[in-house]
């Protein structure tokens, strides 16, 4: 059990005298990101991290729900995404088009996800791969 603490530990994960603990949304989001890999299993995840399986499968549920972030897919390659430019029809500017002329659009299948233009090049990657985990 020492050895598990100390794994949690050097995850952030806060343990009481009461053996009660407090899982940072980052540890979680590594948990359920390791149920993802090729041959992983709730059943072994729960086991490395000294969860019941049911407490990883809630993880899950939260992340399908977007209700937690996984973090973004470690790759050797990088990996691009197709460009689709298209020609905007010129209308008069409304107020209320200039919020959305200043956004960054990710669109996968009936799923369109809206970002600030100044989002992030981390968080709009960590989208992306979350969309792409779960096919729409």
């Amino acid at each position: 059990m020492c050895a598990t603490n100390s794994f949690l530990k050097s995850l952030g994960v806060e343990i009481y005298a009461s053996g009660d603990r407090r899982w940072p949304d980052e540890a979680k989001a590594l948990a359920v990101a390791m149920t993802l890999g090729v041959g992983a299993t709730v059943n072994a995840v729960a086991e490395r991290f000294g969860i019941l399986p049911n407490q990883l499968s809630a993880w899950r549920r939260e992340a399908r729900q977007g209700k937690l972030v996984l973090p973004a897919a470690e790759v050797e390659d990088p990996v691009f995404a197709p460009l689709v430019v298209c020609e905007v029809a010129q209308q008069e500017a409304r107020p209320e088009d200039a919020s959305q002329a200043a956004t960054v659009r990710i669109v996968r299948g009936s799923v369109v996800v809206e970002l600030a233009q100044d989002a992030p090049a981390a968080r709009i990657a960590e989208i992306v791969h979350a969309l792409e985990a779960h096919p729409c």
